[in-house]
């Protein structure tokens, strides 16, 4: 995936957007790409104005609208976010992925300490940049860190629907191959995790919050899990991803996708994960080459492979599936 965009067509200059009011709290930058979504974004961006730390920046790029959207977004910037917006104007449809990875690039180029991915149509609680800020803050500045809150599920009108199920297992690497627990509306960065990020090439067809929770993972960086649900997670007929609850829905739902597709995009990953040894610790190097010596090689490689520690996915029956589509090749 080729994000060697042209990143200095920006609506304002960086240096414009010094501290809200002389705050001296550290800066977030709240990443947003929009797409065809009028009919929910306006809540989600008084959200950002309603939260308790004051000091972020955001930072937004539209990705082929047709509907009113980009109007949306420059009311916002000449009214309540006033001072705290760039718009990055880059030409061209580069999907989910490529637009929230060019946007981090993007945003890297400002003094921001953290990164915040946002959907647009979701609704932020107040406190959920503090409560990330927080405790990011605990995490030395040069150790890559991802922070990730709860969220509540919420039907399209915002009524309750559910809470998202607690993780069975502590997120981390190489569990993060086999199944992406982060999704990237929860999802904050510190300087350094945005940094190593950027410096890996993300491979094709794969999720931004799915490769920065691999990237950071793999390379000992530190995972963070919020306790408060400070997102309420939208699911609507619309919804890119959604979410699946229960394991058998979301073991039902990885069958419905099939081996094929889920495969390729493990392979990918791996490799793209191995192209860049410099990054990676010897530990991670090691093991990525012993699954990549399985994938070329027979039943007996991958047993052994499936021995690995922690190379599992949530539940036992989600395992169970991966295990047998990672058998089969």
């Amino acid at each position: 995936m080729d994000l060697d965009h042209d990143v200095t067509r920006l609506s304002c200059p960086h240096e414009t957007l010094g501290p809200i009011n002389g705050s001296r709290e550290p800066c977030v930058a709240i990443l947003l790409s929009t797409f065809n979504g009028e009919r929910y974004l306006s809540e989600q961006l008084r959200s950002y104005t309603a939260q308790t730390h004051g000091n972020w920046r955001l930072y937004w790029r539209d990705d082929g609208s047709t509907d009113e959207s980009p109007a949306l977004m420059a009311a916002f910037a000449k009214g309540p976010g006033r001072g705290q917006c760039t718009h990055f104007e880059e030409d061209g449809q580069l999907r989910t992925t490529g637009s929230f990875l060019a946007l981090l690039r993007t945003s890297l180029q400002g003094e921001a300490s953290f990164f915040a991915f946002s959907d647009q149509d979701d609704v932020w609680m107040p406190e959920k940049l503090a409560h990330a800020v927080s405790g990011l803050g605990q995490v030395d500045a040069d150790r890559p860190a991802i922070y990730f809150c709860a969220r509540t599920l919420v039907d399209s009108t915002l009524q309750r629907i559910g809470e998202t199920p607690a993780l069975r297992r502590s997120p981390g690497f190489p569990a993060a191959l086999t199944q992406n627990v982060i999704p990237g509306c929860c999802m904050i960065l510190n300087r350094a995790a945005a940094e190593l990020i950027d410096a890996a090439e993300a491979p094709e067809s794969t999720w931004h919050d799915w490769w920065c929770y691999l990237v950071v993972s793999a390379s000992d960086g530190i995972v963070i899990r919020g306790e408060e649900p400070d997102i309420l997670y939208r699911q609507h007929p619309g919804n890119l991803v959604g979410e699946a609850r229960g394991i058998r829905r979301r073991a039902l739902r990885a069958m419905r996708r099939g081996r094929q597709p889920f495969m390729t995009v493990f392979w990918r990953h791996v490799a793209a994960l191995r192209a860049r040894p410099g990054l990676l610790p010897e530990g991670t190097h090691m093991l990525l080459m012993t699954i990549d010596r399985a994938g070329r090689g027979g039943i007996v490689a991958r047993l052994r492979a499936l021995r690995i520690p922690g190379f599992v996915r949530q539940t036992w029956l989600e395992t169970l599936v991966f295990r047998l589509w990672f058998l089969l090749g």
